[in-house]
């Protein structure tokens, strides 16, 4: 697939059959991950994979705990408003079941740093913007072999208890869950809200 053609088809996708993906593409996507860009270029990246069926209950756990309270609001919100309000609606019931029903579950740690949390220079937040570029790569790279992903960002503790669960070292932190997988026959098509490069480019100044 051309690498256009991959990043504007590229969508989180939160609905997956129940075919298995080959250990082998996986590795692959990994290895388009770890081609990212690192300020130190020790690439001080690991990835817990999942796929077992009591694993996934088990690192999931915490999701369950910390959606319910949220579908409560949702039941709040109009589902024919924004297509923010859209998205929201479509999303929230799915967090569970987006990453359970997936092939597998990849989560991608980082080596932090003192300063990730309260950063006090102009290098302090390179551990935490090199992961989200390898992050980018396994999407990209997911949608070059007709795969898809979903992915849910951990709240409060929650991704330092799913840390705990597979043994990451104290200095690791989980910047997200990536679920991947074949994608249902029928995904919802969420609303997207789109712009163009002209909208966007400012030459000289804003």
């Amino acid at each position: 697939m051309d690498l256009y053609e991959a990043i504007y088809k590229r969508r989180i996708t939160r609905d997956f059959n129940d075919k298995i993906i080959p250990d082998e593409i996986i590795e692959k996507i990994i290895d388009a991950g770890l081609q990212a860009p690192t300020h130190d270029h020790l690439r001080n990246w690991e990835f817990v994979i999942i796929k077992d069926p009591k694993d996934k209950e088990n690192v999931l756990q915490f999701i369950k705990k910390g959606v319910e309270p949220q579908l409560e609001i949702l039941k709040q919100i109009l589902t024919e408003g924004t297509p923010q309000q859209k998205m929201y609606a479509a999303a929230m019931p799915r967090q569970y079941s987006m990453l359970y029903n997936a092939s597998h579950i990849i989560l991608p740690f980082f080596k932090s740093n003192s300063g990730v949390f309260h950063p006090n220079s102009v290098s302090s937040l390179n551990p935490i913007s090199s992961i989200w570029c390898v992050i980018e790569n396994i999407f990209l790279a997911a949608t070059a072999e007709n795969l898809a992903c979903s992915m849910r960002i951990p709240v409060g503790e929650e991704g330092l208890n799913v840390a705990k669960i597979v043994n990451a070292p104290d200095e690791y932190l989980l910047p997200c869950y990536i679920g991947i997988g074949y994608p249902a026959d029928e995904c919802p098509i969420v609303e997207q809200v789109q712009y163009t490069a002209k909208e966007k480019m400012h030459f000289g100044k804003w």
